[in-house]
């Protein structure tokens, strides 16, 4: 087996395939460690939405159209479908069409349109007060799409997966393994949800927990969306929307019609798939160790909302939890050693952001040169 690199990947995770893809694209001779044997974690128990509208500016809103763009050639060469384009953000409440207007007239708001009642296509309930269409999503099915790059980077550009393999200790120029030491002279480490294994001081520095999340899957409707949906819940959370002069008038008229949803972070997320199926979420609870429970009562509450922005749901036919780091940023990389980057995404966005956040990395660890 060979054991040395030009650029060592710690992790398998949608951030790691990230930069593995980058590099190998420059040319660079490619490995990628990880302990499990596939990608497992968030990577795969997400919506498979890659996001740009509602990013936080200036940084997360970059990373997440260049990974729109990259998703997008990567989906044609590699054969992924792309399964859903767009987004609408449907809006319930005049705080929340205030939020919108306000949003779509400014620099992030480009190519967006706010929709009055009688444009908003169905099945999206006819009492919506307005919707924002946003043209620059993509949605993929993850638990196919990230096993399908992951082999795709190893059969076309020759990126060595070795799976199964614990990097026990992360040195400039090598990665120590139970029974290998691999050498490059560029390392990424992306540990994805083990944030006290490698470099701990650095997530502990910046206060990095870990949050859970509530998914579901609910059998074919009948009817097809026509673009991934979210609700006005979504305009408290996404960072994107924070600037909204009406935004404070929004939350508390959420604190108090909705102020269970906002204490379990419930905000509506609706995709479909190609049988038709419908991916709904999501939740979000903090713990240094979340316990791997779903309960029920928060399950309801997402299928609350989602009953007064699409009607009656079918019947759930899985249910999933979801875990990621998360901090005060979005993201951040840093050198805790000579030739060594630690990259983590602490927002829940990498599936939208990993793409972009690589070519930053490898700029300032390689001196790399990727499209702005």
């Amino acid at each position: 087996m060979e054991t040395s690199y030009d650029l060592l990947v710690v992790g398998h995770g949608i951030v790691g395939l990230a930069h593995a893809l980058a590099a190998t694209r420059a040319g660079q001779r490619v490995a990628v460690i990880d302990r499990d044997a596939q990608p497992n974690g968030a990577s795969i128990r997400n919506f498979g939405f890659i996001t740009v509208t509602g990013q936080g500016a200036p940084h997360t809103w970059r990373r997440a159209r260049r990974s729109r763009d990259v998703w997008t050639e990567v989906c044609e060469e590699a054969g992924i479908p792309v399964l859903q384009r767009g987004m609408l953000m449907a809006a319930r409440r005049p705080e929340a069409l205030a939020v919108l207007e306000e949003f779509a007239r400014g620099p992030m708001g480009e190519g967006c349109r706010v929709l009055p009642p009688a444009e908003i296509p169905e099945p999206l309930s006819r009492d919506l007060l307005g919707a924002l269409h946003s043209p620059h999503e993509i949605r993929v099915e993850s638990r196919e799409a990230v096993p399908r790059l992951r082999a795709w980077l190893a059969e076309r550009h020759g990126v060595a997966l070795l799976s199964r393999v614990a990097a026990l200790t992360v040195e400039s120029g090598r990665v120590v393994t139970p029974h290998t030491t691999f050498t490059a002279p560029h390392i990424v480490v992306c540990p994805g949800t083990d944030i006290v294994s490698l470099f701990p001081d650095s997530f502990a520095a910046r206060g990095t927990t870990l949050c859970k999340l509530h998914m579901l899957r609910l059998a074919d409707p009948g009817w097809k969306l026509p673009a991934p949906v979210m609700s006005d819940l979504g305009l408290h959370r996404y960072r994107g929307y924070h600037a909204s002069p009406s935004l404070p008038a929004l939350r508390e008229r959420l604190k108090a019609e909705q102020g269970e949803m906002l204490d379990n972070g419930v905000h509506l997320i609706v995709v479909q798939g190609a049988d038709g199926s419908l991916v709904v979420g999501d939740s979000h609870h903090y713990a240094d160790t979340p316990d791997p429970f779903q309960p029920e009562h928060v399950d309801a509450l997402i299928l609350e909302e989602f009953t007064k922005v699409l009607g009656s749901p079918p019947r759930t036919i899985d249910r999933w939890v979801g875990v990621y780091p998360s901090a005060a940023e979005d993201a951040f990389f840093e050198t805790p050693l000579p030739g060594v980057r630690l990259v983590s995404v602490t927002s829940g966005t990498g599936a939208s952001t990993a793409f972009g956040l690589a070519e930053e990395v490898l700029a300032d660890l390689m001196g790399m040169e990727f499209p702005v």
